[in-house]
């Protein structure tokens, strides 16, 4: 299904909350992908716009409750129609809970889908970029 409820007579692009892992710099030689928020974010966005869907919301979390309120917020709103994280690994990292997180997605009519894309390999220059960026936030370093 690529759009849901109608707009102004067109149908209306479905709207999605990305989730990323909010994990320390620290373990970035261990696992690149998991520090690399912005990349998580990258590949939901591309995820949903090969579906017809637009991202609303970008979630960065660490180990949060199921339901906390930063997941629900748009939701209970009638802003979000799904989530989407880049993959299983990325939600048990964001998630103190992903099997209650998964049950309270199906309680509130709200599906939970994982984008399935290949993780980006990182080389040694690719690490050293996403340590400056988050290294050097206030610097105005944008990461490029």
């Amino acid at each position: 299904m690529a759009a849901a409820g109608t707009s102004g007579g067109g149908p209306r692009a479905l709207r999605v909350t990305a989730i990323a892992s909010l994990t320390p710099l620290e373990e970035l030689d261990a696992d690149p992908f998991l520090v690399d928020s912005r990349s998580q974010h990258a590949m939901c966005a591309r995820w949903a716009a090969e579906q017809g869907y637009v991202v609303t919301r970008e979630l960065l979390v660490h180990g949060v409750r199921a339901d906390h309120s930063a997941l629900w917020s748009d939701v209970d709103a009638g802003l979000v129609d799904l989530f989407v994280a880049p993959s299983r690994r990325v939600l048990e990292r964001a998630l103190s809970s992903v099997d209650a997180f998964t049950a309270e997605c199906t309680r509130r009519g709200v599906r939970v889908e994982t984008a399935g894309l290949a993780e980006p390999r990182y080389s040694p220059q690719m690490k050293a970029r996403v340590h400056r960026r988050l290294s050097m936030p206030t610097a105005g370093y944008d990461g490029r």
